[in-house]
């Protein structure tokens, strides 16, 4: 078989392979399933956010943002299995938990320092540490 020829037909075939495997890299995880873990993260029911600002990383990883109805204002990434990874493992690889962090300025108000349970003037439970956050 000539060279030509064979090129030629192992075009398309090395074209969809490229394309499996690029596809196989992005994360599987559905929308009911990245608000079910944002949920747990930031202790709000599903409903009650929105998730904007999606962007996936190659090895699915998931970036997003959290704004709930308060105002309040989450930057979240989780790790979602990649068609590849849950191909290679027979389906049983899972999603990670969302990871989130209150971003400050979200909701507008600076939450007042709260002192610390039974922390009165300079007593036994107030301790340097408690002093320079101002919470004794």
């Amino acid at each position: 078989m000539p060279l030509r020829s064979f090129v030629t037909r192992c075009a398309p075939l090395a074209a969809a392979l490229a394309l499996a495997l690029v596809a196989g890299c992005a994360a599987t995880i559905d929308q009911d399933g990245l608000e079910q873990r944002t949920a747990q993260a930031i202790g709000r029911p599903v409903g009650q956010f929105t998730v904007t600002d999606r962007s996936e990383e190659t090895g699915g990883r998931i970036n997003y943002t959290a704004n709930t109805r308060d105002g309040k204002t989450y930057r979240c990434y989780l790790y979602g299995a990649t068609g590849f990874q849950k191909a290679m493992s027979f389906g049983q690889t899972p999603h990670s938990d969302a990871i989130c962090t209150a971003m400050v300025g979200g909701s507008g108000k600076a939450l007042p320092a709260q002192p610390a349970a039974g922390a009165k003037g300079a007593g036994a439970e107030c301790n340097a540490l408690l002093r320079a956050a101002g919470r004794c």
